[in-house]
């Protein structure tokens, strides 16, 4: 078995279902020694005689055959259906797992990982888990009592020929334990190349149109041939190790059924004879039934002993596979509520940062400086200032993404990094840069934030961002399935969609950082209408490079290489803050160009 501290439990969890699998199991290999005997017994009664005088032992053997076939299909039936079913139990088990942790690991450890390699973990390695979960534990009892209960038997019947046959034996057990290491060493090479594969793949299928429109196609496929050639040949490598160690115990396999027929043989001419074996003092005599008896429990042991081999190999790989997985799991949560966290209710709005300074991890300068500011319940505030002014960075830092100094943010005069973090982001609805949408349908996009749909609430979140009637146009309206990441839509419906299901969500704050580049002037004054009629008493944060976008906003925070420069209204701006002097002259600049 393979254990571990995020396994174990799970074997716990899911006892009975293996407690019956093995009796079950326990029970087929008790079972299936009797066919062997029935064998030789019925090899015995053609004692160069005619057969008559014997239809009763002959047809008793045929009713104890059909007795034990009965009871190897039941057994064998209940094996593969609780064995497997623990299997699969805890393979959900490991991945739920899995999953919560991927969400709970910060931005960080995303910059750091590629998430072809996580997805590989995912995949395969859960996977080779799973597999000697169940079909490894099946391997080890056979192993182990099928081993025993044959051996046993063999013993009984010919204490000789089951020395001959047992020898090899061991030095395979042996030698099956050396080179499980070297195979597990060899598979972590071969998934490591793997994982070069699903990064490459990842990154090929969300830029394809990049790609295609750059017309790279023939050199990502002289890329994407280079790395799976080293898979190919990581995995041709780690096939040789598994075919040759297989071959050779099928060989050793061979030679020793080849010398019990030989050796039994004889010892069944010399008692017919009537010179029997004589060692060490002692006669062995055989009948040509008790040879096929042993025969036929030498080949109940081949199976056993082919497993033996799979078990080194799957072991092997199911070992490194969950040392992937079990490192990822160890993975430290920066990013996690306190004890004894605060948990944020009927939140107001109101937001202050005080002398706050933050620092992304790797850098050398700090993103933002001494920011000081303080926004009140219900306003709406605008955000600008150059690419790289730390924009985004500042209202990330409100969904506690990162972790900073405390007493330095607070919402309604809460401290973010005393509270708990699925409470703060509970009250706030935020449309990223990267308006991802899921593909699913138009109405459960908009529904997102919410276990229960409400058709009319969609409806209506629709008509606050302006996109209502591009519904409408869709042949399927609201059903509509807008396809991987939106790639149905234009990005103007994307990125009204992703307002629309911030909208939807109905929370205290709202940011909507640079979510309305992609829409005309028309529509961008549309909405901005809309956020002053139907969010009216909350608090709306709106980030943008276009005045227009910001201008009719109650104020606006003006950001410098990470510093408040000035933080007024659109009037007073124009008068003291040479950074939104500039930007609105280029721009009416830019309009008469234009114009």
């Amino acid at each position: 078995m393979l254990f571990g501290k995020y396994l174990n439990k799970y074997y716990l969890k899911n006892i009975v279902y293996f407690l019956i699998g093995v009796v079950a199991l326990v029970m087929v290999d008790y079972v299936q020694l009797y066919l062997p005997e029935f064998l030789g017994d019925l090899v015995d009664l053609f004692d160069g005689n005619s057969i008559s005088g014997h239809e009763n032992e002959i047809f008793e053997l045929i009713k104890n055959t059909l007795i034990v076939a009965g009871l190897l299909f039941i057994g064998r039936s209940t094996w593969r259906l609780t064995i497997f079913r623990a299997e699969n139990n805890i393979e959900e088990s490991i991945r739920n797992d899995m999953f919560a942790k991927a969400e709970r690991l910060s931005q960080r450890y995303y910059h750091e990982n590629k998430v072809g390699t996580v997805l590989n973990w995912f995949s395969d390695d859960v996977s080779e888990v799973r597999e000697f979960i169940g079909w490894g534990t099946i391997m080890i009892i056979d192993a182990l009592f099928l081993t025993i209960l044959a051996f046993y038997k063999m013993i009984a019947l010919n204490w000789f020929l089951t020395i001959i046959a047992a020898l090899p034996l061991l030095l395979i057990a042996v030698w099956g334990f050396f080179v499980e290491k070297f195979e597990a060493k060899v598979w972590k090479e071969r998934q490591e190349a793997n994982d070069r594969i699903y990064e490459f793949a990842n990154e090929g299928f969300t830029g394809l149109r990049v790609i295609k429109a750059f017309v790279k196609e023939n050199q990502q496929i002289l890329a994407f041939s280079k790395i799976a050639k080293k898979s190919k040949d990581a995995s041709i490598k780690f096939q040789r190790v598994v075919i040759l160690f297989g071959s050779l115990i099928e060989i050793i396999i061979a030679l020793i059924l080849c010398l019990i027929i030989g050796f039994g043989s004889r010892i069944v001419y010399l008692a017919i004879s009537g010179t029997p074996l004589n060692i060490g003092g002692q006669e062995i005599s055989f009948t040509a039934g008790n040879l096929i008896t042993f025969v036929g429990y030498f080949d109940t042991l081949i199976w056993p002993m082919i497993a033996l081999g799979q078990i080194f190999s799957m072991r092997s790989r199911a070992k490194a596979s969950y040392k992937r997985i079990a490192h990822f799991l160890d993975e430290i949560e920066e990013v996690k509520s306190p004890e004894n966290a605060i948990v944020l209710s009927n939140v107001k709005g109101i937001i202050e940062f005080k002398d706050f300074t933050f620092r992304y991890d790797g850098k050398d300068h700090d993103s933002l400086k001494h920011i000081t500011l303080k926004i009140n319940d219900g306003e709406n505030i605008g955000i600008v200032g150059k690419i790289g002014s730390g924009k985004s960075t500042l209202v990330n830092i409100l969904l506690r993404l990162f972790n900073y100094s405390e007493d330095s943010v607070f919402v309604d005069g809460v401290d973010l990094m005393k509270c708990d973090i699925d409470s703060l982001r509970e009250n706030i609805a935020i449309v990223p840069q990267d308006n991802f949408l899921f593909s699913d349908e138009i109405e459960n996009n908009i529904a997102f934030s919410s276990d229960e749909k409400n058709l009319d609430l969609v409806k209506k979140s629709a008509v606050f961002s302006c996109v209502a009637q591009d519904i409408d146009d869709f042949k399927d309206q609201y059903k509509t399935v807008s396809g991987e990441r939106g790639v149905t839509l234009s990005g103007g419906q994307k990125q009204r969609i992703s307002i629309a299901r911030a909208f939807y969500k109905n929370a205290p704050i709202l940011i909507l950082d640079d979510s309305v580049s992609a829409v005309d002037t028309k529509t961008e004054k549309a909405i901005l209408s809309n956020i002053r009629e139907y969010r009216n008493g909350k608090t709306t944060i709106l980030i943008s490079s276009r005045i227009s976008t910001v201008s009719t906003l109650d104020r606006i925070i003006v950001l410098k290489k990470g510093e408040v420069e000035a933080f007024d209204t659109h009037e007073n701006l124009l008068k003291i803050s040479p950074t939104y002097q500039k930007m609105v002259y280029l721009q009416e600049l830019e309009k008469e160009i234009e114009g």
